[in-house]
C-alpha cells in the first residue's frame, strides 16, 4: 500500500473535520449576530454547514475525474451518519426527539433518498436532476424556516444555548468571519488531499472508487455530525443531535449532489453496483428511522445497538463483496434472509403499538 496516499488520505480527513468545525462556528455566529434567530441557524446554517466537507469532497472529485467517488461519499456519509453516528449517540445516552419538525424532516429524508434511486435509475444524474434536487432543497429551506419559528419554547432555547450570538463587536465580527475564510480555505485543501489519497489507495489495492468512497471517504466527511452529536449528547442537547444528523442528511443530497450535478462536466454516473444495494440500503435506513424515530419521539440504547450493528454488517458484506469471498453467499443470506425480515418484522410492531398508544390517548382525551 502506498503510505503517501495513505498519509495524504488521513491528513484530508482531519484538515475536512477543522475546516468543517471553522465554517459551522463561524457560520452559525454571524448568522445568529445577523439576527437570524438560533433554531431557523441550527436547523439551515448548521446543516448545511455539516453538508460542507461532503460537498467539497465531491467537487472535487467531480472536476478530479473521480465521479464514482462523489456519489458514494454523499450515499456513504448518509447511512454512516444513521447507523454509525446516531448509533454512538444512542449508546451514549438515549436520544430525545421532541421537535415537531424531525416529523417533517425525516419523512423528507425518505423522499429524498427515494429520489435520488429513482433520478439514478437511467445510469446518472445530470444537470437536469441537478436543477430538481435544487428546487427541491429551496423548497425545503423556506419550509424549514416556517415550521422553525413555531417551534416550542423549550426547543428555542436549546437551540439559543448552543448557537446563540453572544457579543457582536467589531472584533466578534471579524473574528468568526475569519473562521468562515479559514474553514472555507482549509475544506478545499483537505478535499483535495482526501480525493487523491483515496483514489491511488482505491487503484493500489484494485477497489472502485465507489467503495472507497462508500466507507472511508465517507466517515471522514461525516466527521463534524459525529464531532456536534457527541458535543450535543454530552451537553445534553440530544434533540439537537437528531435534528443535525436528520438535517445534514437532506442536504447532503439535494444540496451536495444537487449542485455538483449542476457544476460537473458530465453530471455524475451512478453505477449499476450502487443501484442494486447501495442506494436501496440507504432508503432503507432512512425508512427504518420513520418508527424507530416516532416510538415515542427517542432513539433508545438498544436502538443504537442496532444501529451499529447493521453498520459493521454493511461494510463487512462491501469487503466481501470487494474480494469476492467464499463466505459472501451464506452471509448475503443470513442478511436478506434472516436479518433483514426480522427488522422489518419489529419495525412493524414497534410502529403498530404507537399507532394504539396515540389511539388510545386520544380517546381517553
Amino acid at each position: 500500500m502506498d503510505l503517501t496516499a495513505v498519509a495524504l488520505l488521513l491528513a484530508g480527513i482531519a484538515v475536512l473535520a477543522v475546516g468543517g468545525e471553522l465554517l459551522v462556528r463561524g457560520s452559525a455566529q454571524l448568522a445568529t449576530g445577523a439576527g437570524i434567530p438560533p433554531v431557523v441557524v441550527g436547523l439551515t446554517v448548521v446543516a448545511f454547514g455539516t453538508s460542507a466537507p461532503e460537498l467539497a469532497v465531491s467537487l472535487s472529485s467531480a472536476f478530479g475525474g473521480s465521479p464514482e467517488l462523489a456519489l458514494g461519499n454523499v450515499v456513504g456519509s448518509n447511512i454512516s451518519n444513521v447507523l454509525l453516528i446516531l448509533g454512538i449517540g444512542a449508546l451514549m445516552a438515549p436520544l430525545v426527539v421532541a421537535q415537531r419538525l424531525v416529523r417533517v424532516e425525516v419523512p423528507v429524508m425518505c423522499a429524498a433518498a427515494l429520489a435520488l434511486f429513482a433520478l439514478g435509475l437511467d445510469g446518472g444524474i445530470d444537470r437536469l436532476d441537478g436543477v430538481l434536487l435544487s428546487v427541491a432543497l429551496v423548497v425545503f429551506v423556506a419550509v424549514t424556516v416556517h415550521q422553525a419559528r413555531r417551534e416550542s419554547a423549550a426547543i428555542r432555547a436549546e437551540y439559543a444555548g448552543e448557537y446563540g450570538s453572544r457579543r457582536a463587536t467589531g472584533r466578534w465580527w471579524v473574528r468568526h468571519a475569519t473562521y468562515v475564510v479559514v474553514g472555507l480555505v482549509t475544506l478545499v485543501v483537505g478535499a483535495a488531499w482526501l480525493v487523491d489519497g483515496a483514489s491511488t489507495i482505491a487503484r493500489g489495492l484494485g477497489l472502485s472508487e465507489l467503495v472507497i468512497g462508500l466507507t472511508v471517504v465517507a466517515v471522514g466527511t461525516s466527521a463534524p455530525e459525529l464531532a456536534t452529536t457527541i458535543m450535543a449528547t454530552v451537553r445534553g442537547e440530544r434533540d439537537i443531535a437528531v435534528g443535525n444528523i436528520v438535517g445534514s442528511n437532506i442536504f447532503n443530497i439535494l444540496c451536495v449532489l444537487g449542485f455538483t450535478a449542476l457544476v460537473a462536466p458530465t453530471g455524475l454516473p451512478v453505477p449499476a453496483a450502487a443501484l442494486r444495494f447501495d442506494i436501496p440500503f440507504m432508503v432503507a435506513v432512512c425508512i427504518a428511522c420513520l418508527p424507530v424515530f416516532f416510538r415515542g419521539y427517542h432513539i433508545a440504547r438498544w436502538e443504537g445497538a442496532v444501529f451499529l450493528a447493521y453498520y459493521v454488517a454493511y461494510v463487512l458484506y462491501l469487503y466481501l463483496d470487494t474480494v469476492q469471498h467464499e463466505a459472501l453467499p451464506a452471509f448475503s443470506a443470513a442478511l436478506f434472509l434472516f436479518a433483514v425480515p426480522l427488522t422489518a418484522v419489529t419495525l412493524t410492531v414497534i410502529a403498530f403499538r404507537q399507532l394504539l398508544g396515540e389511539r388510545s390517548r386520544t380517546g381517553a382525551g
